[in-house]
């Protein structure tokens, strides 16, 4: 009951923010300009999800079976979606990581 009220809410909160961000897009004539952040967090939602896409495509392709979720912490989740996630994040470290890793 508690995991139905607190995405519920969540679902309500998204759907305000989405539309409180239109009415002020549509009501401003000034064009916005993106952050190092927000573009940063738009670079990585979609290299998880391009590795999610790639990840699923092989498993399907490959015909491995998995557990549709599995439980980390009391949430329960896709694994697909956490190894994406988890190979998204890793990612930049490992390229901030390769020229030194490269020189010994």
């Amino acid at each position: 009951m508690l995991t139905i009220f607190f995405s519920g809410l969540l679902l309500l909160l998204f759907i305000l923010a989405l539309r409180a961000k239109v009415a002020f897009y549509r009501s401003s004539s000034v064009e916005a300009a993106a952050s190092p952040f927000s573009r940063a967090l738009a670079e990585l939602v979609a290299l998880a999800g391009g590795i999610y896409l790639s990840l699923v495509l092989l498993v399907s392709f490959l015909k491995i079976s998995l557990p549709e979720t599995i439980a980390i912490g009391g949430l329960l989740v896709d694994p697909l979606a956490v190894a994406a996630l988890v190979i998204a994040l890793v990612q930049p470290l490992v390229l901030g990581l390769w020229p030194w890793l490269k020189g010994r």
